[in-house]
């Protein structure tokens, strides 16, 4: 007879939340990416060091970094557009809308970057962004700093 393992609990983390902001991102198109970068770095606490969790608060938009070179946007765009089928859905209230949900959660609705010193510690090309699916629409985003 094989032995059970015993699982050993682990150490109770706690993290406080230090502040949190809400966002409203205005977009102007179907498809869209947004840089909420500089939206959100002016409001990092001071002289935090920890993570902020950015979270859009809808099911046809999304939050993620990337690098936006001039075109580099639309070239996300039209990978993930590739990414869905063409094909009858069953999206109740209205099918033609189904695809912005599934980019939705492809992509995932947010992303957590670390803090240093009151900073957003991101690569030298690394944005945050908004990627818009059904547009136009006014967006809310959340940032938990922690």
């Amino acid at each position: 007879m094989t032995p059970v393992p015993v699982l050993q609990p682990l150490p109770v983390l706690c993290i406080a939340l230090t502040s949190q902001l809400s966002l409203q991102v205005r977009t102007d198109r179907k498809r869209q990416v947004i840089d909420i970068t500089p939206i959100i770095g002016p409001h990092v606490p001071g002289g935090l060091t920890g993570l902020a969790a950015v979270t859009v608060l809808h099911t046809t938009a999304a939050i993620t970094t990337a690098d936006l070179d001039p075109g580099t946007d639309l070239d996300l765009l039209d990978a993930l557009d590739r990414l869905i089928p063409d094909r009858a859905w069953r999206h109740p209230h209205n099918p033609e809308h189904a695809p912005d949900h599934l980019l939705s959660s492809i992509v995932g609705p947010s992303v957590v970057v670390p803090v240093a010193d009151g900073q957003l510690v991101l690569g030298t090309w690394q944005r945050i962004i908004l990627l818009e699916f059904d547009g136009p629409r006014s967006r809310s985003v959340r940032v938990n700093f922690l």
